[in-house]
């Protein structure tokens, strides 16, 4: 009687959210999907969105620029996120705060102002031109924006802190008598961080990875400004079929294309994510 009656509560409490995740969240997927396959001339479901998409080459560059750029962000943020993570972990807590705050600046920053501060710096009068042209290094302005370097580094500063806060989390778990058990074992900083950290924050690599891709293949603002109308991602993509084409099946066929990337990579990252090492 009293666990039916605990059940019961969970439900009661849990409903509104269910609810509110049901018709603001699961519905619009729905429609979308559904608007995917609907066609408006001849009013039947039908898979020509989806042939006409693969069939654009212009469409089939933009998906796996799309996908190689949220790999590349991906590893980027991995790579820088780790030992900052590791440090920020070991830190006492007030000095972490602080450098935590300084992490998620980026976040707490208006994102149009944040993208346009890269174009005084990659401009052709921005900083690095400027002191490539002092330095003698070029004789005249190089074209930085509307690069995909220029949106890799636009997208790697604003995810990185999707990175380092999952990996913290996680890193600050992991019992400390761990690791002076492997160093009592002989094992180096670098054995103890490839063989022990590595693996046991999987959990937090696994979130900030998701985190990171799903947000750098759906960034809208930083690749409008930082790619310009040269380097087309799919969320521009899907804003030129949407507003501009006004062709709304193509957008839901966008849409719908993205949500199953993310959710693949999703998958992939799950299962190839690092184990700990166990001897039998």
């Amino acid at each position: 009687m009293r666990q039916l009656f605990q059940t019961r509560t969970i439900v009661i409490l849990v409903s509104p959210a269910l609810l509110f995740i049901f018709i603001f969240f699961v519905l619009p997927l729905l429609f979308t999907l559904a608007e995917s396959f609907y066609d408006p001339d001849s009013m039947q479901l039908t898979l020509q969105g989806y042939i006409d998409f693969w069939n654009r080459e212009t469409s089939q560059i933009i998906y796996w620029r799309t996908l190689r750029l949220g790999v590349i962000i991906t590893f980027l943020t991995m790579i820088f996120a780790f030992p900052a993570s590791y440090l920020l972990a070991k830190m006492p807590p007030r000095r972490r705060m602080f450098f935590m705050s300084l992490v998620i600046l980026p976040l707490m920053t208006n994102p149009v102002a944040r993208t346009y501060a890269w174009l005084i710096i990659l401009g052709r009068n921005g900083l690095i031109n400027n002191l490539l042209l002092d330095l003698g290094i070029v004789e005249r302005a190089q074209r930085l924006m509307f690069t995909e370097g220029a949106i890799i580094l636009g997208l790697t500063q604003l995810f990185l802190p999707l990175m380092v806060l999952p990996l913290v989390s996680a890193m600050e778990n992991i019992p400390r008598h761990v690791e002076e058990a492997a160093h009592s074992l002989g094992a180096n900083r670098l054995t103890v961080f490839l063989r022990i950290i590595v693996p046991l924050s999987a959990d937090g690599l696994v979130l900030g990875a998701t985190l990171v891709f799903t947000g750098a293949t759906t960034a809208y603002v930083t690749p409008a400004i930082l790619g310009g109308t040269r380097m087309l991602m799919m969320s521009t993509l899907l804003r030129q079929r949407s507003l501009q084409a006004f062709d709304d099946q193509g957008a839901a066929v966008v849409a719908v294309i993205m949500i199953l990337t993310t959710l693949a990579v999703n998958l992939l990252i799950r299962a190839f994510r690092p184990k700990p090492v166990s001897r039998r």
